[in-house]
This record gives C-alpha cells, sequence and structure tokens, in this order.
C-alpha cells in the first residue's frame, strides 16, 4: 500500500499533467551542435541522412542547428560517449559560436550525460530527449498527456544525479561525529525526488491502464466492425490520407509527430458493411523503447487491427530504410501478423522512369496522392477485397424476391441492376460473409 503522502500527491497527477513544462527544451529559441557516432559499416549517405533527420527534430523542438560534427569509432567511450579530444574541440567550437547545447543523436547513459557536462562544461541532450520534448509539445488530449508524461518520468528517473549533483560540487565530502560519510543535499533531494517520480509513474500507470480497459471495452462492443489502420514513418502523409478518405479534417502539418492521439472515423466502403479507420502516431528510427511502452493505449488501435494501410513517402530516398523502421516496430508491439497494403503516397511527384522501378520493387503496393485524392478508388478497393475477400457476381432475382434487391442495396455494390421481363438482373461485388444469401440465384 502506498504510504499517504504518496496517495496525496497521486490525487494531483492530473492537474499537473496539464499545466506542468518540459523542463530541459521550455525554451524556443536555443542553439545547438549536433554530434554522431559513426560506427564500422555506416555510409556517408546514412551518416547525413541519420543527421538530417536530427535537425529536422531539433527544428521541431524549436532548436536552431548551428554545426554538425561526426566521429568515428567501433564503439562509444564508456564514460563520456565520444572521445576527450573530440569533445574538448567541440567545447571549444561551441563557446566560439555561442551554442546553447549538444546534441547526440543516440540515448545517452545517466553517467555518460554528466561527465560530459562535469568534465567539458557542455551541455548535452541526447536524440530520445528531443523527441520526449516533441512529444510533450504536441500532447493535446488527456490520454496522450498521460502517456508522454509516463515517458518522460521513466527517462528521467535514473538521471536525477545530473540535476541534483551540483548542490554538492561546492560542498565537499564532509564527515559526521560518528566517522561516517554525510550525503550532501543533491543525494537527499535525489532521494525525496525519485519517491515522487515512481509515485506519478504508479498513478500515471493507474490512469493509462483505465484508458486501456476502456478502449478494450468499446472493442468488444464493436466486434463487428472491421478496423483499418494507417500506419507509417513520421511526416509521410497519413493524416492527408485519414482527411482524404474520411474528410476528417484532422490536423496537417510539415513537422514530425504531428499526430499524437490516435482519430478514428466510419469509413464506407461498396459492402455497406461498417469499417472504422484510425490515424495513429508516426514511427521513426530508434524510438525509444520505453516511448513504445508507455504508448500502448495509442498502440492498441494498430494491435487491433484488421488491415494495416502502411503508408510511405515513394519521393523519398530511404523510402526501403523507412519501410523497415516501421515494420521492426509492428513487430516490437506484435502487430507484424496483421495483413497490410503498402501505400506509396506523393507518387505525384515521382517520375515516371522512378515510378516503374518502385512498381517493380514492390509490385503489390498502391500508388497514390492523398494531397491531390489520386487512386484513392484503387485503395479503398483493394481494401475492402482484403477484408472482405469480395468477388464480382451476376445474378438473376425473381421478381417475387424484390426484398433481397432492396437488402443488396445496402450489402454490397451495384454495378448493373436491370429489370428485364422474367426477373432483376444484377453485377454486383459482396462480400464473402454475405455470399450465402444470393447463392441461388447465381448465374
Amino acid at each position: 500500500m502506498p504510504n499517504r503522502n504518496e496517495e496525496e500527491y497521486d490525487e494531483l497527477i492530473d492537474f499537473d499533467i496539464e499545466d506542468e513544462a518540459w523542463e530541459e527544451l521550455e525554451s524556443t529559441e536555443q542553439t545547438a551542435f549536433l554530434a554522431h557516432l559513426i560506427r564500422q559499416g555506416e555510409t556517408e549517405m546514412e551518416t547525413e541522412t541519420s543527421l538530417d533527420e536530427l535537425e529536422r527534430l531539433a527544428e521541431t523542438a524549436g532548436i536552431q542547428t548551428l554545426g554538425r560534427y561526426k566521429q568515428k569509432r567501433a564503439n562509444p567511450e564508456r564514460s563520456t560517449f565520444f572521445g576527450k579530444g573530440f569533445l574538448e574541440d567541440i567545447a571549444q567550437r561551441m563557446l566560439q559560436a555561442k551554442a546553447d547545447i549538444l546534441i547526440i543523436n543516440e540515448e545517452l547513459s545517466p553517467i555518460q550525460a554528466r561527465n560530459i557536462d562535469k568534465s567539458y562544461g557542455i551541455r548535452v541532450i541526447d536524440r530520445t530527449e528531443v523527441i520526449l520534448s516533441i512529444f510533450h509539445d504536441h500532447a493535446k488530449t488527456r490520454e496522450a498527456k498521460l502517456q508522454v508524461k509516463l515517458a518522460e518520468l521513466e527517462y528521467q528517473l535514473p538521471r536525477l544525479r545530473k540535476l541534483w549533483g551540483h548542490f554538492d560540487k561546492e560542498r565537499g565530502s564532509a564527515r559526521s561525529r560518528g566517522g561516517s560519510a554525510s550525503r550532501g543535499m543533491g543525494e537527499k533531494q535525489i532521494e525525496i525526488d525519485r519517491r515522487l517520480i515512481r509515485s506519478q509513474i504508479r498513478a500515471i500507470k493507474r490512469s493509462i491502464d483505465q484508458v486501456v480497459q476502456h478502449k478494450e471495452t468499446q472493442r468488444k462492443q464493436r466486434d463487428n466492425v472491421r478496423k483499418i489502420c494507417i500506419v507509417g514513418y513520421t511526416n509521410a502523409g497519413k493524416s492527408t490520407l485519414f482527411n482524404a478518405l474520411t474528410d476528417a479534417g484532422v490536423l496537417v502539418q510539415d513537422k514530425l509527430f504531428a499526430t499524437l492521439d490516435s482519430t478514428s472515423r466510419q469509413l464506407k466502403l461498396d459492402t455497406g458493411a461498417p469499417v472504422v479507420l484510425s490515424d495513429t502516431v508516426g514511427f521513426i528510427s530508434r524510438l525509444p523503447h520505453h516511448l513504445v511502452a508507455s504508448f500502448k493505449a495509442t498502440l492498441m488501435e494498430v494491435q487491433n487491427a484488421d488491415l494495416l494501410l502502411h503508408t510511405v513517402d515513394s519521393g523519398d530516398d530511404r523510402m526501403d530504410y523507412y519501410i523497415d523502421q516501421v515494420n521492426d516496430v509492428l513487430a516490437q508491439i506484435g502487430a507484424d501478423k496483421i495483413p497490410q497494403i503498402l501505400v506509396l503516397n506523393k507518387a505525384d511527384t515521382l517520375e515516371k522512369t522512378f515510378r516503374l522501378f518502385v512498381a517493380k520493387r514492390y509490385p503489390d503496393a498502391i500508388f497514390i496522392s492523398a494531397k491531390l485524392q489520386e487512386n484513392l478508388d484503387d485503395l479503398l478497393q483493394k481494401a475492402q477485397d482484403m477484408i472482405f475477400h469480395t468477388e464480382i457476381i451476376t445474378l438473376h432475382i425473381p421478381y417475387d424476391n424484390t426484398a433481397l434487391v432492396a437488402k443488396l442495396h445496402e450489402l454490397a455494390k451495384i454495378h448493373v441492376e436491370d429489370y428485364r421481363d422474367d426477373a432483376v438482373y444484377l453485377e454486383i461485388t459482396i462480400s464473402a460473409e454475405d455470399r450465402h444469401l444470393i447463392k441461388d440465384y447465381i448465374e
């Protein structure tokens, strides 16, 4: 059982979640150097593309990039990630350029971040912290705020020594009368903060579990409803596609992680059967594992889908890499066995020769332009075929069963309807599960 203070603190969680600011990156006018460690086998193009993405992340977080630096190493330095000479040079260049922070293109261990700060006077943050800052700024609903806050706290918990160590820098290691070492203010504050953070984590997890239970109840209530989920790398055009298919008016921005909450709308297909389409948070390479875990409530939409629309920016040079990254995350959350359609978006930007090359590489993919709403009918037809296993059938229905004709207008897509002397002739697209209704009238 939590003690009284923890219970009282837990009651404040909802209020704090609305008002608390992310302390590390709260300023929107900061400057930074970017640093990347090049491992064996990494190509120059891979390095530059990864740094381009980090710069885009920094820009989305409100940070201006002043310089980019790389070091080749077989493995990171255990205590400082980079080598001594590299960090000394970076520190000097940052001083000259008046750069505020150094952003490292991987997740640092707590000891590495502390040592870089302490030994070189560099304020350092890592890729994960930048992503968390963006998520914090883009979280609008209570569900998203809870999930982001949980990820922030789990990231901060092992790093409290970095935040409070400055209290003890000038105090030295004093001795008590009994001869044992006394703890400084920072050590005492770390213990207090750890208890408070663990209390927050417990309270937020309970709230998220309630959201998950609520969504599970909703899912069971609509088990007869088919579910389609749009997934893809961040900024692939998922929300634009969602709007094009549903007229939902979801916010579309040319920014990373513009969508954090899953949004669902009813989708009208030819069969007339109920279908729900959901837009989800974008994936990204090296997405922190604890961030994925924190977003379990949102990712339930993906896990429970009957079909995934794996949306890709077909004009991006790293399209193949992004496809692999998304599939890796899908495997991580147990959604890799769900049927998917590869949706090659922004096809209007492709040259004809390159489009033929991509089509040969991905023969089952659908080329579309969500922005121009091109080829969406083909996408919907393929989605319908995969979910309902539809087929085109020609029927001959006697006039004494015109009630069935009326019903087929609800269940199927009518291509031809001809009232002849002897019967009603129909050509329809119908799902496999409704085929039994018309089996006696198939020509």
